[in-house]
C-alpha cells in the first residue's frame, strides 16, 4: 500500500489543504523521511500576503513526525492529536519556503520518548539546501503526564 497523500489525510489529523505532505519516502521506528510540494502551492493555508515564510517549515516537520507516530502505533486507532510543546535549536536558512522550486524533504529522527511525550531531531532540506533544520518535543498525551505526576508543559 502506498504512502501517499490519501493514505497520510487519513491517518493525521490534518485534512484538506492542511494536510502538508505528499507522500512518506521512508519510515523505521526510529526515523521517517517525508515529501511534499505544497510549499508551492497558492492555496497553502499557511501563506500570508501571498507568502510561506521559512519557519512555516516547522509545520511540516511536525506533520511528518505525527505521521511516524501513527506508522509506529500500526495505525489501528483514529488520528490522536499531539501537542508541539518545545522547539529547541531551531535555525532558519531561508526567509521563504514559496520560492524554493525544488520539493521539500523532511527528515525526523526520533531521539527519546514514551506513551506521553516524544523528541524528535528534524531537518527540512529542498536539493542539497537546507531549509531549517532544530528539535521538537510533542506530548502526546498530557492525561498521562498528569497521572504520572509529571505536569504538562504550559504556557
Amino acid at each position: 500500500m502506498p504512502l501517499d497523500r490519501h493514505w497520510i489525510e487519513a491517518h493525521i489529523p490534518h485534512t484538506g489543504s492542511m494536510c502538508l505532505l505528499d507522500e512518506v519516502l521512508s519510515w523505521d521506528p526510529g526515523h521517517i523521511e517525508c515529501r511534499s510540494a505544497t510549499h508551492r502551492a497558492v492555496e497553502n493555508p499557511l501563506r500570508a500576503y501571498g507568502r510561506l515564510g521559512g519557519i512555516c517549515g516547522v509545520e511540516y516537520a511536525a506533520q511528518s513526525m505525527a505521521v511516524h507516530g501513527a506508522l509506529v502505533a500500526g495505525c489501528t486507532s483514529v488520528p490522536a492529536v499531539g501537542y508541539l510543546a518545545a522547539l529547541r535549536g531551531v535555525v532558519v536558512h531561508v526567509r521563504r519556503l514559496d520560492e524554493l522550486a525544488g520539493d521539500l524533504v523532511i527528515s525526523c529522527e526520533r531521539t527519546n520518548g514514551d506513551a506521553a511525550t516524544v523528541m524528535y531531531q528534524f531537518c527540512v532540506c529542498s536539493g542539497d539546501l537546507t531549509v531549517l533544520a532544530g528539535r521538537a518535543t510533542v506530548i502526546l498525551d498530557a492525561t498521562a503526564l498528569t497521572r504520572a505526576g509529571r505536569a504538562p508543559l504550559t504556557s
